[in-house]
């Protein structure tokens, strides 16, 4: 039998991971490697797109007030400024908490832009979802909604698109009645998610001496959620701290009964009583956060009954993102 020649690989050229382009997943990949592309770099590429950002909005002003307009805030808008300012024929931009049919955006017939914020995401990266419907909304027809859809993975985020020295300012709203200027012309669908969007509204109210914390009002009591910037367990100690000494509460009949977190961000939760509305607990809280201020800045190890209080706080929050 005649002896077989040796084998000789040809050298493929070598690809940068930044040079390999997108494929279909069950297809060769690029890179020369002999594998399918998702068993490849395609793993990477998707990875990049679902790796969850702990915190969406670090960076942006206002990182709170975005982290309680999408968790907690039924109705609200907020005016947003472009870094390179607003394109020809588009007179405003402005974020909302959500918008009718749950559209992920909205280019209105005057060509102004509204970006709902609670709408699922299809990555891991809120802000760089965010950043594609907006910019997919700046270029829609006027009169247009935007649909939903997977961000590309390097894709630019909000940090980039906006104005990041612009200040950040929420305007809560009772109802719904910012989706439709002119009500008598408004399709029978968004007047019936109109209708439905009202009647699940819980009333809130945000602070005005304090930032980030708002007010709400439930059938059975009404609540205090405040969402803070500090990070999570010098927070907890310093409630901890307060909650030992019997100063974590906002008055009588309030009661801090755990917090929430969302977004990176812990947001403490009171308990208030029924008669309780947002102007009583507005000195209340402006008190409090002196108290939280000398409490975060306190080093000293924690009692006993400091550790307790901590523990019991630990065990009673509930994530929500």
């Amino acid at each position: 039998m005649a002896k077989k020649r040796p084998q000789t690989k040809a050298k493929r050229p070598q690809l940068t991971d930044g040079e390999i382009p997108v494929v279909g997943a069950r297809e060769p990949c690029p890179c020369g490697s002999g594998r399918r592309y998702k068993a490849c770099h395609g793993r990477a590429a998707v990875h990049a797109v679902t790796e969850l950002v702990q915190r969406p909005f670090e960076g942006l002003p206002g990182e709170c007030d975005w982290v309680a307009l999408r968790e907690l805030v039924p109705a609200a808008t907020a005016g947003l400024a472009l870094r390179d300012g607003l394109p020809d024929g588009v007179p405003a931009v402005t974020l909302a908490t959500v918008l009718p049919m749950a559209w992920p955006a909205l280019r209105r017939d005057d060509g102004s832009v509204l970006l709902g914020l609670q709408n699922d995401t299809a990555s891991g990266d809120i802000s760089r979802d965010l950043a594609d419907t907006l910019l997919r909304a700046l270029e829609a027809k006027p009169g247009t909604p935007v649909q939903g859809r997977r961000a590309p993975a390097d894709g630019p985020r909000l940090q980039d698109l906006l104005d990041l020295e612009a200040p950040f300012e929420p305007v809560v709203h009772e109802g719904f009645e910012f989706w439709v200027p002119d009500a008598e012309n408004a399709t029978p669908e968004v007047t019936a998610s109109l209708e439905r969007a009202n009647e699940a509204a819980i009333p809130t109210v945000r602070l005005e001496s304090v930032e980030a914390a708002y007010w709400c009002r439930t059938p059975e009591k009404n609540h205090l959620r405040w969402v803070m910037p500090h990070a999570e367990e010098q927070l907890l100690d310093a409630l901890a701290r307060l909650h030992a000494a019997g100063r974590s509460n906002l008055g009588e009949g309030t009661r801090l009964v755990g917090s929430f977190r969302a977004h990176g961000l812990t947001v403490p939760v009171w308990d208030l009583p029924s008669e309780m509305g947002a102007q009583d607990v507005e000195k209340p809280a402006a008190e409090f956060a002196e108290q939280l201020a000398a409490a975060l800045a306190t080093q000293t190890p924690l009692t006993g009954d400091e550790r307790r209080a901590r523990g019991g706080l630990t065990n009673r929050q509930v994530t929500l993102s």
